[in-house]
């Protein structure tokens, strides 16, 4: 079972200094998935995979592995390494690197200077380089409820949402399960992620609905994609229990979530993010992405 702490280390913020704004050749910009996808896929689902679950291997290894898998694209990667992406031609399907950490997010108002000052400096990079989507965290609670949480990310992230919307870039808040692996973190349950975006107003706010992380806090997967998929920019995979392989060892039906998925009409990325356990890491993401591709 991995722990909070992998991906925590993994999503420190990243400097936005001279090496970021050096990548600015249109050459090197990573063109969208409907130009780079493979024939060896079918297309319904866009795949991507998150860098940290594969930390070990040296990044432009990673990406040459990837390209080689027909994978378009890699979550999780913030400004300092986005020419190794574009050096392979890969796309940034989820950056990140404006964050403090997952637990110090927008529903406290002590952090709102920061974040602001953090995505304000961000949120122009990402259009720069072609990208789209930058990610975001609740927070966790720390004694707070739930409707002042609410309050106060809406009040934060309200003063953010011009400029998104001038970059078109959408800021994605992570769905977590706060049962086992995220303990406290407020932005835990569908309805609360979709009532903040209901408040927001913005097209340019969404959530990044994880399936692993919905299935251990309340389930009923299918239906919460089928009824509030125009919520959902961006979906994570694991396996439950474990956050492992999506193989039979665990109990969600894949194919079936991601034939949901597509039926939407979808056109976003679905990411893998399972930790895996074979001596074969990209074997392993191999046989995900042939479970995922319907």
């Amino acid at each position: 079972m991995a722990t909070p702490t992998n991906r925590r280390h993994a999503l420190k913020t990243l400097a936005l200094g001279a090496t970021a704004l050096a990548i600015n050749s249109p050459n090197l910009i990573a063109q969208s998935s409907s130009s780079t996808l493979p024939a060896m896929w079918k297309g319904r689902i866009n795949h991507s995979v998150c860098r940290w679950c594969y930390n070990d291997i040296p990044l432009e290894q990673f990406c040459q592995a990837v390209k080689d898998l027909g994978i378009p694209a890699i979550d999780l990667i913030g400004p300092k390494e986005w020419h190794v992406l574009q050096k392979y031609g890969l796309y940034s399907s989820m950056c990140n690197g404006a964050e403090i950490s997952l637990t110090e997010g927008w529903n406290n108002p002590q952090y709102h200077d920061t974040l602001l000052k953090n995505y304000s400096e961000i949120i122009p990079l990402v259009a720069k380089n072609g990208y789209s989507q930058v990610i975001c965290f609740s927070g966790n609670r720390k004694g707070m409820d739930d409707e002042t949480g609410l309050k106060n990310c809406v009040t934060g992230l309200q003063k953010l949402m011009p400029l998104a919307e001038k970059y078109k870039v959408t800021v994605v808040m992570e769905l977590f399960n706060s049962k086992i692996d995220h303990k406290d973190y407020m932005c835990d349950k569908s309805v609360w992620g979709i009532e903040l975006a209901k408040q927001l107003g913005s097209e340019r706010f969404k959530l990044l609905y994880d399936i692993y992380h919905m299935q251990i806090n309340e389930g009923d997967i299918i239906r919460t994609i089928r009824d509030y998929h125009p919520y959902f920019s961006h979906y994570h995979t694991a396996g439950v229990p474990g956050r492992h392989e999506i193989n039979e060892s665990q109990e969600l039906n894949y194919p079936a979530i991601m034939r949901a998925i597509a039926d939407t009409g979808f056109k976003g990325y679905v990411a893998q993010e399972f930790i895996p356990t074979r001596d074969d890491k990209i074997g392993a993401l191999r046989q995900a992405i042939e479970i995922c591709d319907i």
